[in-house]
């Protein structure tokens, strides 16, 4: 494996590029070479407290300045990253390495919270009641935060991000985003865009690191709340580290998302579904189907009709055309590929075994292509763990009742698809599985923007969710007041039209 370091991913503090006292670096890979692309600055505690005093600074203003002059600078975001999302997408596929449709994708939805975020002025307004008492008026408003703490996985380095960002600072906090090392040039792309649309100073700041920044970010005492999205062990340590030091946690964690395909399903559309839902980005996504429950006798016929499909995939470098890329990196790769070993040491029947692809991409890529096991029994670890990586297993059963209790005991509740023609017994899997995000017929039912994204039991930490109408409550407090009057006030004379 070749190393040619060129440029660093330096931090954003306070609108411009900043290299801070850490001297400390490490590597940001290019995984369909499988090569070092760049280095990343790996932020000290000294680094972090920079850019919280950054936000905390420009909380005063940024909080007191009129939602309209807030939704401006949002509008002004969302035409930059709408019209240069092609940029995006390119530096999305150089360090994650996802096709470009499917990094085109990954803005799209990103852009949707973005949308929603410059209308939410409608969503943060308060109740009022007048005379609750003679003379005496209750009315209630909601004010932001303060310095809002983000910190987001590798798989969607510009999605996650937006789920979060755009709404706490519509509301009115600042923000500091530490993405993740492995992918994080496109929170740089996204500061420079914000500074460009308007956005003042020290409202929006980015530092890049490991776990000493991380749990700087936790510790801080003027770091008000905690954004999260990552695998289970590090979202339960995120929200109770966080939470012990006061503030409020939002912690997404892991899944395990299963398929229930009924007899009476069209196992065409059930073949395309776990083919896409479980092979798109190389499996990396926390709604990526990884497990299909089939109620026999359909078991045989669906498998069939996946590995048809798979058998026309193309793995290689996301800018060639390709169907599915690269893993984010070797150790990664080489940890996915050994759940193949485990399934068949378990038991298990292996139908595609993707460790011997021929990608279109360079031999020292991370590859490992599309993988189907048939068989998995509920104790092997291929069912039990979170594989996130292109490997789809077949788990039969004989019933619905069946499938459902298997979904219903697994420890993760993140997203999962029942597939039928039977609209009584989709009725029924919506009200019976335990599941915070679920599929009718549709494999990865990710909310849209004014819905809210997050799961049940071990896939979520805190009891807010991502984006929609449960982020305005997180990024803001609620006050009431209760009011009397007993003069008049006059504001005296201004025909004018007011505008900000």
């Amino acid at each position: 494996m070749s190393t040619v370091t060129a440029d660093t991913v330096e931090h954003w503090i306070n609108g411009k590029t900043v290299s801070g006292a850490s001297k400390r670096t490490g590597p940001v890979f290019d995984p369909a070479r499988g090569e070092v692309a760049r280095e990343v600055r790996l932020a000290s505690t000294a680094d972090v407290d920079s850019a919280v005093q950054a936000a905390k600074d420009a909380f005063p203003d940024w909080s007191g300045a009129s939602w309209a002059k807030r939704q401006q600078v949002l509008f002004a975001f969302r035409e930059i990253l709408n019209a240069r999302k092609g940029e995006v997408a390119a530096i999305l596929t150089s360090e994650h390495g996802k096709v470009t449709a499917d990094a085109l994708g990954e803005v799209a939805r990103g852009l949707e919270v973005v949308e929603f975020a410059c209308g939410v002025a409608h969503l943060a307004k308060g109740e009022y009641s007048e005379n609750v008492s003679t003379g005496v008026d209750v009315y209630s408003l909601h004010q932001a935060l303060g310095v809002v703490g983000i910190i987001s996985p590798f798989n969607f380095p510009a999605m996650v991000p937006l789920w979060f960002f755009p709404i706490a600072i519509a509301v009115g906090n600042t923000v500091v985003l530490k993405p993740s090392e492995k992918d994080p040039s496109a929170s740089l792309w996204m500061a420079r865009a914000l500074k460009e649309a308007g956005l003042p100073d020290g409202v929006f700041n980015v530092v890049h690191g490991d776990k000493e920044s991380v749990d700087a970010l936790l510790e801080h005492p003027d770091v008000a709340s905690i954004s999260f999205v990552g695998s289970t062990p590090i979202a339960k340590y995120i929200y109770e580290t966080a939470s012990k030091h006061g503030k409020r946690v939002q912690a997404l964690g892991g899944a395990k998302n299963h398929m229930l395909v009924l007899p009476d399903a069209d196992l065409d559309l059930v073949a395309d579904s776990a083919v896409n839902a479980g092979f798109g980005s190389a499996g990396e996504r926390c709604m990526a189907i990884s497990v299909v429950i089939a109620v026999e006798p359909v078991a045989d016929d669906l498998i069939a009709k996946i590995t048809e499909r798979m058998s026309g995939l193309t793995v290689g470098d996301g800018t060639r055309g390709c169907d599915m890329g690269p893993l984010i990196t070797k150790e990664h790769r080489d940890k996915v590929a050994s759940y193949i070993d485990v399934a068949t040491t378990d038991g298990a029947v292996v139908v595609v075994d993707g460790r011997g692809v021929k990608a279109d991409g360079e031999a020292d890529g991370f590859w490992l292509g599309p993988t189907l096991i048939d068989k998995v029994p509920l104790t092997s670890r291929v069912y039990t763990e979170e594989i996130f990586g292109p490997v789809l297993s077949i788990v039969r059963v004989n019933s619905y009742e069946e499938g459902l209790a298997i979904i219903n005991a697994s420890r993760y509740g993140n997203g999962t698809a029942i597939f039928t023609n039977d609209g009584g017994a989709a009725r029924r899997f919506q009200n019976e599985v335990h599941v915070g995000m679920i599929g009718i017929n549709v494999p990865i039912p990710v909310p849209v923007g004014y819905f809210s994204f997050g799961g049940w039991k071990d896939s979520l930490f805190g009891d807010t969710k991502a984006y929609g109408p449960d982020a305005i409550h997180f990024f803001t407090r609620q006050k009431a007041i209760t009011s009397r009057w007993l003069d008049p006030s006059h504001g005296g004379i201004n025909l004018g039209f007011p505008q900000n």
